[in-house]
């Protein structure tokens, strides 16, 4: 039988420190990743507040976070053939405005129509946001300090657990769901001109001949070890976004938290995540993707199977579980990113990594309405079904295992 352990699989000696004001980049790249990740995450807590608000039904909730990851998706798979032909820095500042417009938009919206369009422009800026994020990253750190540098990159989704989503579901609980939007809004500006002052100068485009939009997505897409990396994360990102969307509202119609109680179940996640994130990406840099990455996501495909069938446990039973979930989603990501980012040649990096971004959202929204057709209930009533969406994602989760093992990285 031939080894599933990827060429990356070996101990990897350390390199010399990156490379002097690497770490002002790596702060000021993971501020505005806290924005895109809070203005994402916050919706699905929320879920409680919206459908009450809006009178709105589980398939109804579905299409405000499939809507915003669709949107990533289409929007990053149509500029990504031309991502290494603009100047990184002008191009991520400006996506980053689109962010904030995007949440600006959400606050005042005033009927589910609106708050879905605003979604919708909040989503096609984060999938451009995405890539360039990463692809600066890659091309700031060297690849024996990227393990560790993606992991604190993925701090942005802990803290923004810990304080961003509990803060503003305070807020929501306090002044209303659009106060949150605002907030981010507040906070958003300040941090891209931070950036605009932290961040490298523009690179040159990368050379090459003139090509149309199609030929050059094709030349993306048709490496191999492209497509098999695409189809990684098409794997995780469907089995998890089948099953995270839905947490906040299924831990409290099923799991008997109350609703006051889940800013601390988001706290106690991103606590976790905290410590877990750059633990993985010590790991990576040290062990390879290759090996970290089967654990991770092996936890996450049994963790993903508890949660969805927890009972009327109450808080006390249901946190530890959904913080674990957390923790492990972050451990398969940074794992998974780490193994997809050595896969890709510099020269096509931005490219690819807005692909992958597509893709990622894409197969997010597409989970999620998956399990939005599998679900029953809405607002006042449990979520039915959910078992049986937990036991798919698990399974989307393990066949990822089979894909990640045949990813090489360039020599």
């Amino acid at each position: 039988m031939a080894s599933l352990t990827p060429a990356d699989a070996s101990p990897k000696p350390l390199a010399a420190e990156p490379p002097r004001g690497a770490g002002k980049v790596l702060f000021a790249l993971t501020a505005l990743q806290f924005i895109a990740a809070v203005d994402f995450m916050v919706v699905m807590p929320l879920g409680p507040h919206l459908l009450a608000s809006l009178h709105l039904d589980a398939r109804d909730f579905g299409w405000l976070v499939a809507g915003y990851t669709l949107a990533a998706g289409l929007a990053g798979l149509l500029v990504s053939p031309w991502l290494d032909r603009w100047p990184r820095k002008p191009t991520y500042l400006a996506v980053s405005l689109g962010l904030v417009a995007g949440a600006v938009a959400s606050a005042f919206a005033r009927d589910y129509a609106f708050l879905l369009g605003a979604r919708c422009l909040a989503g096609a800026c984060a999938g451009i946001h995405g890539g360039l994020t990463l692809a600066m990253v890659a091309d700031v750190f060297p690849p024996a300090w990227r393990g560790r540098a993606t992991g604190r990159l993925m701090l942005a989704f802990a803290v923004a657990s810990v304080a961003g989503v509990p803060l503003s579901l305070a807020l929501a609980n306090h002044s209303g769901w659009r106060a949150p939007f605002l907030l981010l809004a507040a906070l958003g500006l300040p941090l891209i001109l931070l950036a605009a002052r932290i961040l490298p100068a523009p690179n040159r485009p990368a050379p090459g001949p003139a090509q149309s939009w199609f030929a050059r997505l094709c030349g993306t897409l048709t490496v191999p070890v492209h497509r098999r990396a695409l189809g990684l994360t098409a794997l995780l990102m469907a089995g998890a976004f089948a099953v995270i969307p839905f947490l906040g509202t299924a831990l409290v119609a099923n799991a008997g938290v109350g609703v006051a109680q889940l800013p601390a179940v988001f706290i106690v996640g991103g606590l976790l995540t905290l410590g877990v994130a750059p633990l993985t990406g010590r790991c990576v840099d040290r062990f390879g993707a290759g090996r970290v990455f089967p654990f991770a996501a092996g936890g996450a495909a049994l963790l993903l199977v508890a949660v969805t069938h927890l009972p009327a446990v109450g808080f006390a039973v249901a946190t530890p579980v959904a913080a674990a979930l957390m923790a492990a989603n972050a451990a398969r990501m940074v794992s998974a990113l780490s193994l997809i980012t050595a896969s890709v040649e510099p020269a096509r990096r931005a490219g690819f990594l807005a692909a992958n971004a597509a893709v990622q959202h894409l197969a997010s929204g597409a989970g999620t309405l998956l399990a939005g057709l599998v679900l029953q209930g809405g607002s006042g009533e449990p979520l039915r079904s959910f078992g049986t969406v937990g036991i798919l994602a698990a399974g989307a989760t393990l066949a990822s295992l089979a894909v990640a093992a045949r990813i090489r990285p360039v020599a």
